[in-house]
Order: structure tokens, then sequence, then C-alpha cells
């Protein structure tokens, strides 16, 4: 599993220009999902996005250091699907995406990943598995981790 995390002021996911998440401080979840992902790599995964120290302290204004987690500073999950994250480019001119697990399997275990997510009690904005999207955000900082599991 692989999840790209970006700190936002805010951002949006559209579907045929119909916003379906919207999301204002907090952080936008980039999830990739393999064939041999199992739910420990979706604890793991749930666990680590919930617990990052990505944002300042809000209770020490001005201040740049890194010590609040999403559940501290009361922010918003953007969560999307995107297989792509599981693209090889090693080889030729096209990506191979031999690593993704089939769509079936990454759906529920999407699906599986945003209602953990959702059972943390932070508000959780979800893409649309397996629909053309358009994510559009306003990166904070720029802050961006790769998360692999």
């Amino acid at each position: 599993m692989r999840v790209v995390v970006q700190r936002v002021q805010s951002a949006q996911v559209r579907v045929q220009d119909q916003v379906v998440g919207q999301i204002g401080l907090g952080l936008v979840l980039l999830v990739g999902i393999t064939a041999t992902d199992t739910d420990a790599e979706l604890d793991w995964m749930v666990r680590k996005c919930l617990s990052l120290r990505l944002f300042p302290n809000p209770e020490q204004p001005g201040s740049d250091r890194w010590e609040a987690s999403i559940q501290e500073v009361q922010g918003a999950l953007l969560v999307v699907s995107q297989f792509t994250l599981y693209g090889n480019c090693r080889k030729g001119r096209r990506p191979s995406f031999d690593q993704a697990a089939a769509p079936t399997l990454a759906k529920s275990l999407y699906d599986d990943f945003v209602d953990r997510l959702k059972a943390s009690g932070v508000t959780v904005a979800p893409g649309q598995f397996g629909t053309h999207m358009a994510v559009e955000l306003v990166n904070d900082g720029p802050v961006t981790m790769l998360l692999e599991r």
C-alpha cells in the first residue's frame, strides 16, 4: 500500500464537473493498493495517517514546528484512490500496472480504508473509486510525504 500525503489549506475532487468531496484544512491522501495488501497494511496506514505530526501546534501561533496530527488540529481528510501509484516506468515508454490490485480487490480495500478513517471521528471526504477525477488542492508548505507499507 502506498499513500501520498499532502498537507492542504483546502482541496476538492470533482467528477464530471460535480464536486464529490471537499475539505478545508487537512490532508489529501492519494491511495494506491497492491494485490498483496491485507488488514495489517490497512491498520498500519490508518494509524500512520491519523498520527503523523504534520501541522504546527495550534496553541503556539507563529510556530513552524510540526507538533500536531490531523486529529489535534481538527482537520479533515480527502481520500482519493490512485492506482497509478503502482505504475512501473522502468521499461519502455508506457507504464505497467502489474503491481496494482485488480479493481474488485482495490475497491474493497479502499472502501475499508475510508471506513476505518471515518471510525476515528475525523471528517473524511472520499473521491469516487474507478472514475476520472479532477483533484484541486492548495498544498500548504508545501508538505508532501510518501508512505509505504
